[in-house]
């Protein structure tokens, strides 16, 4: 007999409460703003989201993802209203989080099941950027958490790394930095803990085979199994009608090694069902998105989640 576990990463899009805050770039989701973000639209989009997270993995397996990964989160409460809405407040999630200086104020966290899952540890670590004129240039947080999967210690490290909004080569530097970042929490990992399981998740806005994403493969020996998911008409996102793998979950090599471990990975996916799609027009199969620029169309985010299951022979 085995038993399944299914582990996720979702960028959620800007999943901002309704009150300003003084100390970030939030005004685009106020009830004020161009955009109308009003406490009907956010309570929507929790519904929403909860609905997708609820249904993530396979179908053979009774309940939610054990763990999943969050990007575009404003704040601590917008996770726990997550986790609180209506297809989640049954089971028993609960929150990893860490405010960053990401000036628009959005961060990663994690969720996970308190039934499987046990938090020992979890620690933020900067990203550190610079311009063009030697200040610091702010981004999201690396996150990681280390606990028990169903008495099996595992590491996870949650990203969100920098944009290609100006430029995939002009931005290329900010996501090598990410990753060097995550290269030395691997290492001290390793230094730390004898044969660490660990896995690497998020949105890199990078692909698999970009130099960020080769490099914590080469030298945290990590594998990437969306490596063989991503082609021309598949992807986790789509810009300009052109689809990209941005969002990834990476294991250490030692999932495959049983006298270490009782996980197998079993599947790795994008979670792509129809509902969450546009269903017409010249964007059909691309995510249902809550805004097309200042546009809202009560959608679920402009990603589609991402998730690997393990299998636990018992």
């Amino acid at each position: 007999m085995s038993e399944k576990y299914t582990i996720a990463f979702y960028n959620i899009e800007n999943l901002f409460d309704t009150k300003d805050d003084e100390h970030t770039n939030d005004e685009d989701f106020l009830p004020t703003s161009v955009k109308r973000w009003t406490t009907k639209r956010y309570e929507n989009k929790l519904r929403k989201l909860g609905q997708v997270i609820s249904q993530i993995g396979e179908d053979d397996i009774d309940g939610p993802p054990a763990i999943v990964g969050l990007a575009e989160v404003e704040n601590n409460q917008v996770v726990k209203d997550l986790i609180d809405s209506k297809y989640l407040k049954h089971y028993k999630y609960d929150i990893v989080h860490y405010d960053s200086s990401d000036e628009r104020g959005i961060d990663v966290a994690l969720i996970y099941n308190t039934d499987v899952f046990e938090v020992s540890h979890s620690e933020a670590y900067p990203v550190y950027l610079t311009k063009e004129d030697g200040s610091r240039d702010y981004t999201r947080n690396v996150l990681q958490v280390t606990g028990r999967l169903n008495d099996e210690q595992i590491h996870i490290i949650v990203n969100h790394w920098s944009s290609r909004r100006q430029g995939q080569k002009k931005t290329e530097y900010k996501r090598l930095a990410a990753a060097d970042t995550v290269n030395r929490i691997v290492k001290t990992l390793n230094k730390n803990y004898s044969n660490p399981k660990i896995i690497v998740m998020g949105d890199f806005n990078d692909t698999p085979y970009n130099k960020s994403l080769l490099s914590l493969e080469t030298e945290s020996n990590l594998y990437n199994p969306f490596k063989k998911i991503s082609t021309e008409n598949k992807g986790s996102l789509n810009h300009n009608f052109q689809w990209h793998l941005f969002d990834q979950i990476l294991i250490s090599t030692n999932f495959f090694d049983t006298k270490f471990t009782q996980f197998n990975l079993s599947e790795a996916k994008i979670f792509n069902s129809q509902f969450l799609t546009q269903y017409h027009g010249k964007f059909k199969g691309q995510p249902f998105r809550t805004y097309v620029g200042k546009r809202y169309k009560g959608g679920y985010s402009d990603h589609f989640p991402v998730y690997i299951e393990f299998k636990e022979d018992v």
